[in-house]
């Protein structure tokens, strides 16, 4: 683990590689899990905000599945996670030629509102758990996300590089900045340079 401010982060994030390849899964992640995505307070308040901007993005059955249920559920840790449909997919998911995709961000990107997809989303697989003095950042394994282990292996991506923009919208570009320096120096002393 190394320490970034008030975060533990785990090697893995440093040393594992990983690209996500939405042609191979599909993006399947949105619709496997026991859970739904956790959410923030503010990403709670921000999509019961927008709900109605977002809802023509989705199928009947999810605009009807957030309308009955909101937006978001406890799970059993007690966390707030999006509403599922079949204790599986995402209310949120939309599909589209085979391939499942968020309509927050796809509303996002279109202008339509001025939020993005969840943190925990835009982070995976990274997964971050606060305790009392600090937060640890970890890298969760998962093997629907086999493909995506494969190319970052063949084009030499490693999770906090394919992670970039997810990482400095949650910490900070002066976090990633130290990040990217510490993992640069790790690698380094890895390969005895």
């Amino acid at each position: 683990m190394i320490q970034i401010e008030n975060t533990l982060v785990s090697l893995d994030v440093i040393e594992k590689q990983f690209c996500c390849d939405i042609a191979r899964c599909k993006g399947i992640c949105c619709i496997e899990g026991d859970s739904g995505a956790p959410l923030t307070d503010a990403e709670v308040l921000a999509y019961q905000t927008y709900l109605p901007k977002i809802l023509p993005f989705l199928c009947e059955e999810n605009q009807h599945a957030l309308r009955s249920h909101n937006v978001f559920y406890y799970d059993h840790d007690g966390e707030k996670v999006t509403t599922l449909i079949n204790n599986a997919q995402c209310a949120f998911t939309v599909l589209e030629d085979g391939v499942f995709s968020c309509a927050i961000e796809r509303a996002y990107k279109t202008g339509v509102i001025p939020v993005q997809k969840p943190i925990s989303c835009h982070l995976y697989p990274i997964r971050c758990r606060q305790y009392r003095d600090f937060e640890a950042v970890n890298y969760e394994t998962w093997a629907i996300c086999g493909d995506a282990v494969c190319k970052g292996k063949k084009e030499h991506v490693r999770v906090y590089e394919f992670l970039k923009e997810p990482l400095i919208r949650k910490y900070g570009k002066s976090w990633y900045a130290e990040l990217e320096k510490i993992a640069k120096e790790w690698l380094a002393q890895k390969q005895g340079k």
